[in-house]
């Protein structure tokens, strides 16, 4: 196979080394020139780059390159062939002489390089004479675009006061050259606005603060930042940018009254809660910076207070407790605002805080008649006449006008007939005999109205007690329906009495108790006055031989067995079997009964003394008292048996009352009050002194 040469034209030595600079500023008619060819010899195709420089203006096809082969002898045998990108269109190819032309302007950005294919033939065979070969065409880039900041307009924020050398934000721009080559894609920022607050690093596009500002002076900035291509240098490409940086608030003001002294004033008959005026400090800061609490100090922070309207930052003075015109007439009120949040860089300069005065002037008001006393307390004894004086009250104006006041009774029909008033001077008595045992309280509502202004009125509680007078005599408080026994013993105690009184008395009352006059003489009962208690024991005088219930003694009947015999104790088995003694079961029914004999308590007592068997007969007494008083009937129906028995081998004693006192006078009887109310009566009937004391 021939060795075919491939030629490549580059367009202009620039463009074929870039790294001489010498050779840059050629016009562009030179540039349009062919400079040199290079011929590489191979067996087969060489693969080969051709340049074209982009955006040149065509009048007519530009000369790229030619293609030919060593083999080709002009003869007109050869036809070279293009196809691939742009071919025909863009890339035009002489047949004959293999020159390659360019038809349009060409856009590097839109496509850098053009890839080809290239083929020679038999014109006369259509035979390839070489195998086909690729070959590049490349779009050289020249400075035609200028920079760009893709991500504008900034806007950033950075604390005021901030120190110089903050960084605010990072601008960049972009350049559609290429990177690669040439300066065309170095850039390099500079400040048009901004100075002497701002400043920009020229490689990296940071903005930092240059010099510290203040908000309250100024709380937004404009800057303008400039991108230049060729490294800055003239003849390049620029585009700007803006920049908005706002400052934000710190707490670095206090706040500030505008007025050193407030003046208020504040009517004596407003009441507590009501809003005297409004006070205001201001704060050169915003938001949370801003925000202030307001104090009252001194002790006038008892009479009045300050709160904060959170919305408006006011302070809203407002009346604590009522004042009094009459009393004190002007409050000279020191109040503060402070700042509720601090910053600790500013502490330094002192309390975030500012004072002022406040004068508050008390306006006089017609206030209602005010009573000496809040309530009045008053005596006075039952019985007493009509017209007897019960007490006074007394009202004054408040008011400097000291109007007459005039007193009277809150309507009450009840009160009105037992109390009046004079209206002049307030003097109370009653108009009717008061009767403590009926009412020993009464409440009586006064009002006081001023006779210059009968809409001013107040109004008072008088508290009258009645005292009490001996004006009733005792009673006594249920009808007494005694019962005693036909072999009751002269003496004997059967009944306690007492009386009561509707009069009241500090020490207690002290009652005299005596029978009837028609009963004195023709009685079998005494009285016994206990003089110092409220109760009296009626006593038998002497004891009757005849029955009590004379009109149906029938109906009335006791059965009681004794069996008082002493015998030989254990050892004598003639007298009785003791295995009566010894049986648990109750022959009869259990009947609810009011009243026992006295049989029982002497039985019981003995009881109580008895030797090794003495529950025996405990249990045996229990279950006769149970039984007898278990009786419904009254009188009761008793059948009641008496056991005792001793004897010589006996280790109990005596249980006979043969050897027992003489009189039942000198038995101690507590254990019957131990054993409830129902021996109550019993307990009466055998020990009539004890009973007498409880």
């Amino acid at each position: 196979m021939n060795c075919y040469t491939w030629l490549s034209l580059l367009l202009t030595l620039g463009q074929l080394w870039p790294c001489l600079p010498s050779m840059q500023n050629h016009n562009t008619h030179k540039m349009n020139q062919p400079f040199a060819t290079l011929q590489r010899v191979k067996r087969g195709w060489v693969w080969s780059q051709f340049f074209v420089l982009e955006e040149q203006i065509l009048t007519e096809p530009l000369y790229v390159g030619q293609l030919k082969s060593d083999s080709d002898k002009h003869d007109g045998t050869f036809k070279y062939i293009l196809t691939g990108d742009g071919a025909g269109s863009i890339f035009t190819i002489d047949e004959y002489t293999g020159t390659i032309h360019v038809t349009q302007k060409l856009d590097r950005e839109e496509k850098p390089f053009y890839t080809l294919r290239a083929q020679a033939i038999n014109r006369n065979t259509q035979l390839p004479v070489e195998p086909e070969s690729e070959f590049i065409i490349k779009v050289q880039d020249i400075n035609d675009h200028e920079p760009k900041f893709l991500d504008g307009p900034y806007e950033a924020t950075v604390p005021e006061m901030s120190p110089e050398g903050t960084s605010v934000i990072q601008v960049t721009a972009t350049d559609g050259d290429d990177p690669a080559y040439g300066n065309s894609a170095r850039l390099l920022y500079s400040i048009l606005q901004g100075q002497p607050y701002f400043s920009v690093e020229p490689k990296t596009g940071v903005i930092r603060i240059s010099s510290q500002m203040d908000r309250e002076t100024k709380e937004q900035y404009f800057v303008i930042i400039q991108a230049k291509d060729m490294v800055g240098q003239m003849g390049g490409f620029s585009g700007t940018a803006t920049v908005t940086i706002n400052l934000s608030d710190i707490n670095d003001n206090k706040p500030k009254f505008q007025q050193k002294f407030y003046y208020m004033n504040i009517s004596e008959a407003a009441p507590a809660g009501s809003t005297i005026g409004k006070i205001m400090a201001e704060d050169s800061d915003i938001g949370e910076n801003a925000a202030m609490n307001y104090v009252i100090e001194g002790d006038e922070s008892l009479v009045f207070d300050i709160i904060t309207n959170n919305e408006t930052q006011e302070g809203i003075v407002i009346l604590k407790e009522r004042v009094d015109y009459e009393s004190k007439r002007r409050y000279s009120v020191k109040a503060k605002a402070v700042n509720r949040q601090m910053d600790g860089l500013f502490m330094k300069e002192g309390p975030f805080e500012d004072t002022t005065i406040i004068k508050i002037s008390v306006e006089d008001a017609d206030e209602p008649p005010v009573f000496t006393s809040q309530n009045y307390v008053m005596e006075i004894a039952e019985g007493a006449t009509n017209g007897s004086l019960v007490g006074a009250i007394t009202a004054r104006d408040p008011d400097n006008a000291n109007s007459p006041i005039r007193y009277s009774i809150v309507h009450s029909t009840y009160l009105k007939r037992l109390f009046s008033i004079n209206a002049h001077s307030g003097t109370i008595i009653i108009t009717k005999l008061l009767d403590r045992e009926t009412a020993a309280w009464h409440n009586i509502t006064v009002t006081a109205t001023e006779t210059r202004n009968p809409e001013q009125v107040s109004e008072v509680s008088v508290y009258v007690q009645v005292l009490d007078v001996n004006d009733h005599a005792p009673e006594f408080p249920k009808h007494y329906e005694i019962y005693v026994c036909e072999n009751a013993r002269s003496g004997q105690l059967i009944q306690t009495i007492s009386a009561v009184d509707k009069d009241d008395s500090v020490e207690g009352h002290h009652f005299y108790f005596a029978l009837a006059r028609e009963a004195t003489n023709n009685s079998n009962f005494t009285v016994r006055d206990n003089q110092v208690f409220f109760l009296a024991m009626l006593v038998l005088r002497q004891r009757r031989k005849q029955s009590l219930f004379p009109d149906k003694p029938e109906e009335f009947r006791e059965n009681i067995v004794r069996y008082d015999d002493e015998g030989g104790g254990e050892e004598d088995t003639e007298a009785f079997d003791i295995s009566a003694l010894r049986t648990r079961t109750v022959m009869r029914e259990h009947k609810s009964r009011r009243n026992i004999t006295t049989e029982i308590q002497s039985l019981y007592r003995q009881s109580l003394q008895v030797g090794p068997d003495s529950a025996v007969f405990r249990e045996f007494i229990l279950e006769k008292l149970k039984e007898a008083n278990t009786d419904p009937t009254v009188p009761p129906y008793d059948s009641l048996q008496t056991y005792t028995f001793e004897g010589s081998g006996s280790l109990a004693g005596s249980l006979s009352s043969l050897g027992s006192s003489m009189s039942d006078v000198d038995e101690n009887y507590d254990y019957l009050t131990e054993r409830g109310p129902d021996f109550k009566q019993l307990a009466c009937m055998y020990d009539p002194i004890k009973s007498a004391t409880d």
